[in-house]
């Protein structure tokens, strides 16, 4: 179509997730018209982010520093939130409504994929709670069998520490008609009721 190096940048783009080869083209085409206000931006984010951002040594969070802006705060609550990715951790900043630690597992159990306990952040996460000793653990996983797994197995080996141990809710999310929604969500809704 245009040359190796085009095929190249497509394939790329068309790696991301959520894009297809037909929106790797669309991004591509409009990266290559507006080259000096769109492409080499772009490209020299991309540069210093490689260059500039690491992996917290303490909770698996992404920032320019380590250890990471939240690690490093020390107004933040002594209770730690374990989340499967570094996504869902933004996502819960973005709340404004925990202003406690993080802990990145960087996945759940899974005997499809062959992700054991040993393939995840566990070990250094139950270091951290020997050492620190935190109010409460959170475990804000999925809601999946995986992560159902994974969260069965994290407060087994939690337990001995006698730190209290929490899952998030599950259920009806706000604006959710309960007709779209599925048996298992419902059900899980209905046994998690509170009082009005």
């Amino acid at each position: 179509m245009g040359g190796p190096e085009l095929d190249n940048l497509i394939a790329q783009f068309a790696r991301l997730p959520g894009l297809g080869p037909r929106s790797a083209r669309r991004i591509v085409l409009k990266l290559l018209r507006e080259r000096e206000t769109r492409l080499l931006p772009l490209t020299e984010a991309l540069r210093t982010a490689a260059a500039a951002v690491r992996t917290c040594s303490i909770c698996g969070n992404l920032d320019t520093q380590d250890p990471c802006a939240i690690c490093a705060n020390p107004h933040r609550e002594t209770r730690i939130c374990v989340v499967e990715g570094v996504a869902d951790l933004w996502a819960l900043e973005r709340a404004h409504v925990y202003r406690g630690l993080y802990h990145v597992l960087g996945g759940t159990l899974s005997a499809i994929a062959g992700r054991g306990p040993e393939d995840l952040a566990i070990a250094p996460l139950l270091e951290r709670v020997e050492r620190d000793r935190p109010d409460e653990i959170i475990l804000a996983l999925p809601a999946t069998v995986d992560g159902a797994a994974t969260a069965h197995v994290l407060t087994e080996k939690l337990k001995p520490f006698g730190v209290p141990i929490s899952r998030l809710a599950q259920g009806v999310p706000m604006g959710g008609a309960l007709e779209v929604l599925d048996e298992g969500t419902l059900a899980t809704a209905l046994r998690a009721r509170s009082p009005a």
